[in-house]
């Protein structure tokens, strides 16, 4: 059988295409961040991770516009040989510092960092144990892992308790879960996690990638629930809230160091360009020098999800500035998002395997950086399109 055979077969893609209703790498002519253009049309952006509205911050802008002036737009290779610049590690002391962790080790992606770090972790004979919710990133650094891997079901300690009880006593065990999950906007039961790690002697990560700059005043989940001394590691990305690209693994110095020698992701990449190193500093002083905007952007998520409560669409777990719109069925909800997009608003339709089965929603989230007439707007085209499409 040719290789190729089920490229040619497959043609769902195309078929969403034809339709209208293909929702997924759509240009972005121009962004300011809360709007944006496509195609000559303008939207209202509810679909990005900008939550703190960083990426067209003037400081944040002349920070990467400054460094690339002086060091080039590439550093050209790989942390591991020529790659590494004083300000990575200058920025790795910062962020350590900042997640009140003993040191930090920084990356080109937040995938990066999770594929690397669990894979490195991992041996054989060891177990990795993750949230049935958990990003993607860490399913796959699971898989190219040559341990075991174990699920439990989401947010249930029950579950985890008997998972942890299951694994032999002596094996090495690495709990991950996120810190925000990403699809729900739901907060991860952290005290809890850490009592059964503690009991069963496992270790823990958390993808805080959506809590850093929303959580604990900007330093994420652990801090925001008072744990942050029961978790190991704490990981980070900074095309989120830090307006970049690239993340990081914070914990104690002796895991940072082995992780450093032993993950590929890291070793066998190229290194952030500098422009992107001096736009995670300049929004790292942002974020202090600013706290209203962690504010603001909470403060948002709160009146946005008791809105949609109101209006009687269905926002599930969320505790965040992420809010999911869940529909249900495939075509229903591509079905609402070509009607959102057409009324002039960005979301981002969601199905599985990236949810569970009948499970399909729009995923918004919002900024810091949004005006209350956006939101009014908002709201106005949402209870529109939600009682043309049936959905309320």
């Amino acid at each position: 059988m040719d290789l190729f055979a089920k490229c040619f077969e497959w043609t769902e893609a195309k078929e969403l295409m034809a339709s209208g209703y293909y929702p997924w790498f759509l240009p972005l002519d121009e962004t300011e961040g809360t709007e944006v253009t496509i195609r000559q049309k303008r939207l209202i952006m509810i679909g990005s991770n900008n939550y703190l509205g960083l990426t067209t911050h003037p400081k944040v802008r002349q920070a990467a516009i400054e460094a690339t002036r002086r060091f080039g737009t590439s550093c050209t290779g790989s942390r591991f040989v020529n790659g590494t610049l004083a300000a990575h590690l200058e920025l790795e002391k910062r962020l350590a510092d900042y997640v009140e962790k003993e040191t930090a080790l920084v990356f080109s992606t937040g995938y990066q960092v999770n594929v690397g770090t669990i894979s490195s972790l991992i041996n054989r004979g060891d177990y990795v144990i993750t949230d049935k919710d958990d990003h993607a990133s860490i399913v796959d650094g699971c898989h190219m892992s040559f341990g075991t891997m174990k699920r439990f079901r989401h947010s249930s300690m029950h579950d985890l308790d008997r998972v942890l009880g299951q694994i032999p006593e002596g094996a090495g065990k690495l709990v991950v879960v996120d810190g925000v999950f990403s699809m729900g906007g739901d907060i991860a039961p952290l005290p809890e996690i850490v009592a059964l790690c503690q009991a069963h002697n496992a270790r823990l990560m958390v993808d805080d990638a959506h809590s850093i700059g929303v959580l604990g005043g900007g330093k994420g989940t652990p801090i925001h629930l008072g744990c942050n001394d029961g978790v190991d590691l704490v990981m980070g990305t900074f095309s989120k809230s830090l307006a970049s690209l690239g993340g990081f693994i914070a914990g104690a110095e002796p895991v940072v160091h082995y992780i450093q020698h032993h993950a590929r992701s890291l070793i066998f990449s190229a290194s952030m360009p500098p422009g992107n190193v001096a736009a995670v500093f300049a929004a790292l002083d942002v974020m202090i020098e600013e706290p209203e905007r962690i504010a603001r952007v909470n403060h948002i998520a709160d009146y946005m999800r008791q809105a949609y409560q109101k209006l009687g669409f269905n926002t599930g777990p969320s505790q965040t500035p992420i809010i999911p719109i869940i529909i249900g069925g495939e075509y229903a909800t591509f079905h609402a998002w070509k009607a959102l997009f057409d009324a002039g608003i960005y979301t981002n339709p969601v199905i599985p395997p990236a949810v569970p089965p009948n499970q399909s929603l729009l995923r918004t989230s919002y900024m810091a950086t949004h005006t209350d007439a956006q939101m009014a707007t908002v709201l106005e085209k949402f209870e529109q399109v939600g009682k043309q499409v049936g959905l309320i």
